[in-house]
């Protein structure tokens, strides 16, 4: 199993101090415009990949769901799930996405929350995401936006005479590994354009319904007014697709 970030002592400590670990699904700022992508949850087999501490797994059980699966590569991560989880109808497992194996027809909604940016052969991985889903299966995500992937760090922000902020794109058309800052530590994200994810996903047989660049609405910004830097530059990408 590679190494990862989130099983860094300090990253995973800092981490836990983040809105969206503390709250869940309801501290993630986009999770309203994802719960209108998603289909009726009663009696399907949901798969989360990338499921953290398995917010989205417990949620879609009290909504009905009948099996869910949980895997994320970090062992922190499936640990502190398990730790929040009660219900056997909910499984966790630890396995590297770069290499992941999906029983076949075997799933009504993959769901995946900021995960696929991480990943390097992501081709392979939509083969087998498109190939463990039943007829008309869901499979829908959010990554961390291109411009978002592309961009340099908060503190190469170019302030014109008017006082405007801009934040620049880093050559957007190379894709690949990117090295960012969080958390206190040096991340590798990989940096693909719009136009890759979505014939990514079209040439692997997906037909996609809805794909929205994710901004924070007037509402939240006036409740959490640092949402605001989020209007300076797209920074989700969500997608949703079904087979």
């Amino acid at each position: 199993m590679p190494k990862n970030i989130y099983d860094d002592p300090d990253f995973f400590k800092n981490y836990a101090q983040l809105n969206r670990s503390i709250h869940g699904l309801e501290g993630a700022p986009e999770w309203p415009s994802l719960l209108e992508l998603l289909p009726s949850l009663k009696n399907l087999n949901i798969a989360d990949l990338g499921c953290g501490y398995g917010w989205f797994c417990r949620y879609v059980k009290e909504k009905g769901a009948t099996q869910v699966m949980g895997i994320d590569v970090s062992e922190k991560m499936i640990f502190k799930a398990k730790t929040m989880t009660t219900n056997n109808a909910i499984n966790y497992y630890i396995k590297d996405m770069e290499q992941l194996e999906l029983q076949k027809s075997s799933f009504n909604l993959v769901y995946s929350s900021l995960t696929l940016h991480y990943i390097k052969n992501i081709s392979e991985l939509l083969k087998t995401i498109f190939n463990s889903l039943l007829p008309d299966g869901h499979f829908i995500f959010s990554v961390e936006h291109p411009i978002y992937t592309a961009a340099m760090q908060k503190t190469d922000w170019i302030i014109n005479s008017n006082g405007q902020r801009s934040w620049p794109v880093n050559d957007y058309q190379r894709e690949g590994s990117r090295i960012k800052s969080w958390l206190g530590k040096s991340v590798e994200k990989q940096h693909r354009t719009i136009g890759t994810y979505l014939n990514l996903l079209i040439q692997q047989g997906f037909t996609i319904t809805h794909v929205e660049e994710w901004a924070p609405s007037d509402e939240q910004i006036s409740k959490i007014p640092e949402l605001a830097d989020e209007r300076e530059r797209p920074m989700l990408l969500l997608v949703s697709t079904h087979r």
